[in-house]
């Protein structure tokens, strides 16, 4: 009968010794209870701390700001983190009596694509965990990372990392190829929160989430599982538990929709935040020219490597959202950009050129633009329209996930007036058979994240 479990443990999980004997503890027992556990470990800390992925990155990046390293070397590099956490864990499980052997994740047998950075993995030979269960060592496996396939250029194979989260994909991968019994992610809270508990003081852990609602929660900014983890245990019906390192609580059950109780159907989850955002809208009144405009736009952006978020259409205007980071690109672009649109040449003007302005201390290129443009207009062949465009800069989204809300009437108005009526500006809203998102200004992000908390009763009862 198979009894492997896979143990997942975070960068808080391994921070300290004493974290690390708490996360050697769980493991432990798990063998004691018969279980056979296969153990995958993150790098120790987060930015700043001397192991960190992010702290080893940034020192890639410092050799020289102007030139960028290759994905290669920044791979090699980002992976150490994984490889001093896993000796020290099965270091630490010696130390405890308990045989354990560190493998990497080409030694793990985890097979990847060549997308340095964030690749995809495409098969798991786990011939040395295997072996290492058969001979009653604990196996603990360097999250994060595998090997490209073999060839005659690399006969050895390439070491890449597998991006954000990489870890709790590794997880749910190993248990997929090994046929789990069940994946525990441990981590620094108690499970799936129905909020950020560093935002909400009474959020609830849930007992029992449905893959879907979990990557819905992820992908919507919660940080307590990565959506492909979640994916991956779907796919493959694996039990998938979120526990903590730190207490002894039960943690979340994560299971298919078809074994989730009747109480989870049309139901509120929770609510999350993401992103830092900025908002732009750009007034376009004239809806026969409206499309021209739009794709020179978008293409503009697609060209720059821009990603738009949130976008809305209107008769008379186009709004979306971008990352913070890409915000000073994307305004810099469009600040003065002019399209032409082309009409008929026996007509008077045969061309209108829009130019795009942004308000007051955003406009300079309109400014340096617009007054070249007033000896075409007066030759009567073009027209110039000027297109306002107004920014927000900071930005976020919050989302309500709620289980096939569109059959359940009222949730959408309730997001609507809890925020509105408390006096937060909503710019933009969204929704899909999993969720609704408002993006709302920054600052009132954790106002809004505790007023839907409260509004739709998702927080733990109040101790007498």
């Amino acid at each position: 009968m198979n009894n492997i479990i896979v143990q997942k443990f975070g960068g808080t999980s391994v921070a300290t010794d004493a974290n690390r004997r708490l996360a050697a503890g769980k493991i432990i027992a798990a063998k004691k209870s018969g279980k056979q556990p296969v153990v995958v470990v993150s790098a120790i800390g987060r930015r700043g701390e001397p192991y960190a992925t992010d702290t080893l990155a940034d020192e890639m990046r410092k050799i020289d700001p102007a030139f960028p390293p290759h994905p290669h070397e920044m791979d090699i590099m980002m992976a150490c983190g994984e490889i001093i956490s896993t000796a020290i864990m099965a270091s630490t499980l010696q130390s405890m009596g308990h045989p354990a052997i560190a493998l990497s994740g080409g030694q793990a047998g985890i097979i990847t694509d060549s997308e340095h950075g964030n690749a995809r993995i495409l098969a798991i030979h786990p011939h040395a965990i295997r072996n290492a269960l058969e001979l009653g060592l604990i196996p603990v496996v360097c999250g994060f990372q595998g090997v490209t396939k073999f060839n005659d250029e690399n006969s050895s194979g390439s070491l890449t990392t597998l991006g954000r989260g990489g870890s709790d994909t590794t997880a749910s991968a190993l248990g997929a190829a090994l046929n789990a019994t069940a994946v525990e992610i441990y981590t620094d809270v108690d499970g799936v929160k129905t909020a950020d508990p560093d935002m909400v003081a009474n959020a609830r852990t849930l007992e029992v989430c449905t893959y879907e609602e979990v990557a819905e929660i992820a992908h919507q900014g919660a940080k307590v599982v990565h959506p492909r983890a979640a994916e991956i245990a779907m796919d493959y019906g694996i039990p998938l538990w979120v526990k903590s390192t730190f207490t002894d609580h039960p943690g979340t059950e994560i299971v298919a929709e078809s074994r989730a109780p009747q109480s989870l159907y049309q139901r509120i989850t929770g609510v999350t935040h993401t992103g830092k955002l900025a908002f732009i809208r750009l007034e376009i009144e004239n809806e026969e020219h409206k499309p021209a405009v739009e794709q020179e736009v978008y293409r503009l952006m697609a060209r720059a490597g821009v990603n738009t978020f949130l976008t809305s259409f209107s008769p008379a205007a186009l709004s979306f959202a971008v990352n913070r980071e890409n915000y000073p690109t994307a305004r810099d672009l469009l600040d003065g950009m002019v399209v032409p649109v082309a009409t008929d040449p026996n007509n008077r003007p045969a061309t209108y050129l829009y130019i795009f302005k942004f308000s007051e201390g955003l406009d300079l290129a309109y400014r340096n633009q617009r007054p070249l443009l007033l000896s075409l207009e007066e030759s009567g062949l073009v027209h110039v329209v000027d297109v306002p465009g107004t920014a927000h800069e900071n930005c976020t989204v919050v989302s309500v996930i709620a289980n096939k809300h569109r059959l359940v009437p009222g949730v959408m108005i309730a997001v609507f007036e809890a925020l509105t009526t408390a006096g937060i500006e909503i710019l933009q809203m969204a929704d899909s058979d999993m969720s609704i998102s408002a993006l709302v200004p920054e600052n009132d992000a954790s106002r809004a994240v505790r007023l839907l908390h409260d509004t739709f009763g998702l927080g733990s009862p109040a101790v007498p």
